[in-house]
């Protein structure tokens, strides 16, 4: 089966930018990433494991200090406290004190780019990304940490086989090197979780301080891409390609297959203060569910592209991102929603909204404030 193209982030999986890396389903080339040399998947496991590929020297490097970091590709925008977060590609990260009036550029110690942050204060935050990278922040995104990348935790999964089987899969993980993104990562008290390429999932139980492996858990036989993941109290929602949608009841210790009502790929997950869980993504499909994931009812969004973000606002109001730049708006839980056109084309990939009110976009072109809406 022919794999489509990953992009830098889960809402731009429609194919607008591949900077990061892939493997071909069944062992076709790597695509590339510049500056990262690549692998194909090989064509059968490995009998004997022969020891893991060379470090990429992007996870050797600090993020370039620029004056062209305020036009860099952003793929993720978020708060921490008071403070707007973005970040992207080649681990530039973003800092704004004013609502996005301004920005000033973090310390970064790798230079793979960033696809998802979550802070769960106004100072602790982690954002993750391409070649299995995870990274920590404890003073709101000034500096940042690596807590882990694809060469150690495919080390992880290869120490924590306990199977043949097991054992096999992960030398094999091992050989192919970092070569996998991460899409998104969400917290829930001290649980959290990141989710992305190929099934790669990991898990922490210490509020971030550590990650551990968490694929083995999924039903995911046939290691479908993970682009979102949601907390909802002791509830985890895992969405993906090809309608994969994922629950957990008891906090991520085992989780089940939801009956999807769609075959196309959900690019997010937006669960609401009043209960509900909206999946998005490809052609503008999405859908929203009122009893945890169990049934789903088809919203009309009236726009024919991937839906790339969402958001709820401090007044209960939702907004969904689509990549042309274009808003869908709802006041009413989700249950309609009406479309805001852009002022002009933007390839959008993620939103947030400021201390004041004012939206974010986080697209390839850079950073765009709108006004309240």
């Amino acid at each position: 089966m022919k794999r489509r193209q990953l992009c830098l982030a889960g809402g731009l999986a429609g194919g607008l930018v591949l900077l990061g890396s892939t493997r071909a389903r069944a062992g076709g080339a790597a695509a590339s990433s510049p500056g990262v040399a690549q692998q194909g998947a090989p064509a059968a496991l490995p009998t004997a494991f022969t020891g893991a590929p060379a470090v990429p020297t992007v996870l050797k490097q600090p993020a370039l200090q620029t004056a062209r970091a305020l036009g860099a590709a952003m793929l993720t925008v978020t708060r921490a406290g008071r403070r707007l977060v973005a970040a992207g590609e080649r681990g530039i990260v973003l800092l704004s004190d004013d609502d996005g009036g301004t920005w000033q550029q973090a310390r970064v110690p790798v230079q793979a780019s960033l696809t998802a942050l979550r802070f769960i204060d106004e100072r602790r935050g982690w954002a993750s990304g391409h070649l299995g990278v995870m990274l920590r922040t404890e003073d709101a995104g000034a500096t940042w940490a690596l807590q882990l990348d694809g060469t150690r935790l495919a080390q992880q999964v290869l120490a924590a086989a306990d199977t043949e089987t097991a054992q096999a899969r992960a030398r094999r993980l091992v050989a192919e090197g970092p070569d996998k993104a991460f899409f998104d990562l969400d917290f829930a008290g001290t649980r959290g979780f990141a989710v992305g390429a190929y099934n790669q999932a990991i898990e922490s139980r210490d509020g971030g301080a550590s990650w551990q492996p968490l694929s083995a858990r999924l039903p995911n036989a046939k290691n479908l891409h993970l682009y979102a993941v949601r907390c909802v109290g002791e509830q985890v929602f895992i969405a993906g390609e090809q309608g994969l949608l994922l629950r957990s009841a008891d906090g991520g210790e085992s989780f089940s297959a939801l009956a999807s009502p769609y075959k196309g790929s959900f690019f997010g997950l937006l669960a609401t203060r009043a209960g509900s869980l909206i999946a998005f993504g490809l052609r503008g499909n999405a859908f929203r569910s009122t009893d945890g994931g169990t049934s789903w009812q088809k919203l009309e969004t009236a726009v024919p592209v991937s839906l790339s973000a969402g958001l709820e606002l401090a007044d209960g109001t939702l907004v969904l991102l689509a990549q042309t730049g274009d808003l869908l708006l709802s006041r009413d839980d989700g249950q309609r929603f009406e479309r805001r056109a852009a002022t002009e084309p933007l390839p959008a990939a993620g939103l947030a909204a400021g201390a004041a009110g004012q939206l974010v976009i986080a697209s390839l072109r850079g950073l765009k404030r709108l006004p309240n809406v």
